[in-house]
């Protein structure tokens, strides 16, 4: 199982290249989309992702075949491709719900083109593609969801009530002499929320610069710049599904911080994948002046521009490539170790609490996740990661301690351990 889970992944990581392929090519072309795909295969921690039992790829793998249908019927007038994008649609949410984005940069761009009508497209044929799009994503969707007893999952649940349990405001009228308790709080309230989105603005820009390596961070930036400024030649349909798709993702990474108080490099998945185009306009403008300097004819800046195009290229392979070729686990190596005991002295039928659950997968016992260090019900083993100056007692009443490892032997900062609920 472990095998196949890790070569699905695999498998899915290499064919989503080829949509991904095909939306820079109706970006920016197909010479640059073939670097910008370069660039995103020596990426170390994409590369993990895909070597991993991790949904990050298949729902990329998803969520790129569907934008590519969604670009290519916008441009085309082809409104039946509304219909293949409702169903890889439906089949991206079985995935990751996120991949429901796609419903709504379908059904957005539908609207706007059915109040201005200016486009390939008739206003009947706007109509039957809003048709086939619904058909075709509740085709997969239905019988899930009936089996599930739910539309929507529990994680995403979550994320949606956040602000109805976080957030409340009163308007009862309140004499001059009473205190204004409920306005006070609800001031406190509106600055702690403006305080999280801060935070989760500045873990997202941290875990992009980290899938990034930081060296194309710069890159990212100019190649948007010069992309969506007034002058460049980005299309309408790149002008306006491209920032759509970017505010988006974002205040999904702000639910997620805002809900849970993490994020990950590999929920910066999609937005590494698909701002990774804007990574090759941003290294041509960077070589276009380095090239131009101290140079007199166009023909000697263009070929310097195309010099430092590919020096700044090979820099950035340098500085990936030590990260990628090295083992994949070497950083959690303790992962391994800590499923290798579960499944050698745990029995099948237990439950075991965790914060990943591949400790689970690849112990190949029952788990379930926990946050904030609550012991679910029923689970006779608790994983639990700590920091070495400041481990949990084993003094616990209801923990005892079985096992223990380093999460990275090279950086020993934190251990693994494994409780027992006694």
């Amino acid at each position: 199982w472990i095998y196949t889970a890790q070569s699905v992944t695999l498998l899915c990581r290499l064919f989503a290249l080829i949509p991904l392929y095909f939306i820079g090519r109706f970006l920016i072309g197909g010479k640059k989309s073939f670097w910008a795909i370069l660039i995103l295969l020596i990426l170390p921690y994409p590369a993990r992702f895909g070597s991993d039992v991790l949904r990050g790829w298949p729902y990329v793998l998803f969520l790129a075949t569907g934008f590519l249908f969604l670009l290519w019927g916008a441009e085309r007038g082809k409104w039946w491709s509304f219909g293949i994008v409702g169903l890889v649609t439906g089949l991206g949410f079985i995935v990751r719900p996120e991949c429901v984005q796609l419903m709504v940069y379908s059904i957005l761009w539908l609207l706007v083109r059915l109040l201005k009508p200016k486009c390939n497209m008739s206003r009947p044929k706007l109509l039957c593609a809003l048709f086939i799009l619904l058909i075709g994503f509740a085709l997969p969707v239905a019988p899930c969801v009936i089996e599930a007893g739910r539309i929507i999952p529990p994680k995403l649940g979550g994320l949606i009530d956040f602000p109805k349990e976080h957030v409340t405001f009163s308007f009862q009228s309140q004499s001059e002499n009473e205190p204004n308790v409920e306005s006070d709080n609800s001031i406190d309230t509106i600055v702690s929320s403006l305080g999280n989105i801060t935070k989760s603005i500045g873990r997202l820009v941290e875990r992009i610069s980290e899938n990034l390596m930081y060296f194309f961070v710069p890159a990212l930036l100019i190649g948007i710049y010069c992309r969506f400024r007034k002058q460049s030649s980005a299309t309408d349909i790149e002008r306006f599904f491209m920032p759509v798709f970017i505010i988006l993702n974002v205040i999904i990474m702000i639910l997620l911080y805002s809900g849970y108080e993490y994020i990950s490099r590999r929920h910066c998945l999609p937005l590494v994948v698909f701002l990774i185009f804007y990574v090759v306009t941003g290294l041509e403008v960077l070589g276009s002046r380095l090239g131009s300097r101290n140079t007199q004819s166009r023909s000697e800046a263009a070929l310097n521009s195309r010099r430092w195009f590919f020096i700044l290229l090979a820099i950035g392979a340098a500085v990936c490539l030590p990260k990628l070729v090295r083992p994949v686990r070497i950083e959690k190596q303790g992962y391994r170790d800590a499923a290798k005991w579960l499944n050698e002295n745990t029995a099948q039928g237990d439950l075991i609490a965790m914060p990943d659950s591949r400790i689970g997968f690849y112990a190949e016992r029952s788990r379930i996740e926990y946050i904030d260090d609550e012991i679910p019900a029923k689970a006779k083993y608790v994983v639990r990661i700590e920091k070495s100056e400041n481990p949990i007692s084993d003094s616990d009443s209801v923990l005892r301690k079985e096992y223990s490892c380093w999460v990275n032997v090279k950086k020993k900062e934190k251990k693994l351990a494994i409780y027992r609920v006694i």
